[in-house]
């Protein structure tokens, strides 16, 4: 008996520590302090260590990888298709690092000045997966402001600028969405189509109009777009409380769960706003040489590349963050790839334009499929969210098969 009770009595203080455990691990992650949850989840590093990050190191891989090419094809007495793909491609991959890295340290700057987070989300944060197209457009309008374009030609900056935008918008909202809804399906809340929905319909609209005005979008139309795109900002801003509880609470959410909360010091944040935002320069500088080129080679417009290799390639950030948010079964994607496509069609072309007035030289090609196709495919989309407020897998699959058509009959009419 004496023997059994010992037996019995010697794992108590075992059970006690499996008691403690459990206790610990049911205990409400709310109940701890933000400084204690912040030293669990989180280091604080120096510029030094920015050197040994893998974000870094795939940045100057991309660089370096540039380099090489930029000087493969100064010794190569014929340019050769292959090297100006590649290097566009390398660019593209660049750009999207940098504009990474330029809102990495923009958005930590912010917390330290004690921005608030959901200011952080609705601008600099929204403006982020925007950078690759804001900067291309810009870029564009100052080459053309630079090297003015000649009527007739195919290789104009303005034309891969305006392709770059509508294609994008285009991309984003068939093809990109529609593989979000093929992976699964949907639902939609009735306030993102009252509110970005038709504000999305209405700058791709407006844009528009602006164009066929006179063929140009002067510094005039460009401030207006620019103005109009900060007073909806400046809405979503007054309204933040509301939002918070909606689709940005949960993106803020994903994107914490991504990142697992890295702190640098604020020198290493300002390294990264500065050679983030340069190297994005350089890289939308190399986009549009890259995609002249191409033009040149192939005789095929400057907004055909625009609208196919250099779209799908800056809409990227937008799949990355649709796919994630897709993954936990929220319409937050919806919401993002709409967010970024009131950015484009406003923010980015009105910079554009107050830069350089843009003309569009390849009217038939613009006129006559792109921009139809672009206002009818976000049409399209929004009828699908209108109907029972839900995206089914084979309404994915229409807008995916849309897109495929639209480059087919792109490549048909421009070859």
């Amino acid at each position: 008996m004496r023997l059994s009770l010992h037996r019995r009595y010697r794992y108590l203080p075992n059970l006690r520590l499996v008691a403690s455990r459990k206790a610990t691990c049911m205990a409400d992650p709310e109940d701890k302090s933000p400084a204690e949850s912040k030293t669990q989840n989180s280091v604080t590093r120096g510029i030094a260590s920015l050197f040994m990050w893998n974000q870094v190191l795939v940045i100057a891989s991309l660089f370096l990888a540039m380099l090489g090419v930029n000087s493969l094809m100064a010794e190569v007495t014929v340019t050769k298709i292959a090297i100006s793909v590649f290097l566009l491609l390398l660019a593209i991959g660049l750009l999207i690092a940098s504009a990474d890295f330029f809102v990495e340290g923009a958005k930590g700057l912010a917390r330290r000045i004690g921005v608030a987070e959901i200011i952080i989300g609705l601008t600099i944060v929204s403006l982020g997966t925007s950078l690759p197209e804001i900067l291309i457009s810009s870029q564009a309008a100052w080459e053309a402001r630079q090297n003015p374009c000649i009527a007739g030609a195919a290789d104009c900056a303005t034309d891969f600028a305006l392709g770059n935008i509508y294609g994008s918008v285009l991309v984003q909202i068939t093809l990109i969405l529609g593989l979000v809804v093929l992976i699964r399906p949907l639902s939609v809340r009735p306030t993102w189509i009252g509110r970005d929905g038709l504000m999305m319909l209405f700058a791709v609209v407006l844009l528009s109009v602006f164009l066929l005005l006179d063929d140009k979008l002067s510094r005039i139309e460009g401030f207006i777009l620019c103005a109009l795109y900060l007073c909806y900002i400046g809405y979503l801003v007054s309204h933040r409380e509301q939002i918070r509880a909606d689709e940005f609470e949960v993106i803020e959410e994903i994107r914490i769960e991504q990142e697992r909360t890295l702190d640098w010091t604020g020198a290493s944040y300002v390294v990264m706003l500065a050679v983030g935002l340069a190297l994005a320069m350089f890289a939308s500088e190399r986009v549009i040489d890259a995609a002249s080129i191409i033009a040149i080679e192939l005789g095929v417009p400057s907004a055909v590349v625009g609208t196919t290799i250099s779209a799908v390639g800056t809409s990227i950030p937008e799949l990355a963050v649709a796919l994630m948010a897709a993954r936990r079964s929220q319409g937050v994607a919806i919401g993002t790839l709409i967010g970024s496509n009131i950015t484009d069609p406003m923010l980015s072309v009105g910079l554009a334009a107050m830069i350089n007035p843009i003309s569009v030289m390849s009217t038939g090609l613009f006129y006559g499929l792109i921009m139809p196709a672009t206002i009818a495919c976000v049409a399209l989309c929004l009828l699908f969210m209108w109907t029972d407020f839900k995206f089914n897998r084979w309404e994915g699959g229409i807008l995916v098969g849309c897109y495929a058509v639209f480059v087919y009959l792109l490549l048909t009419i421009s070859g």
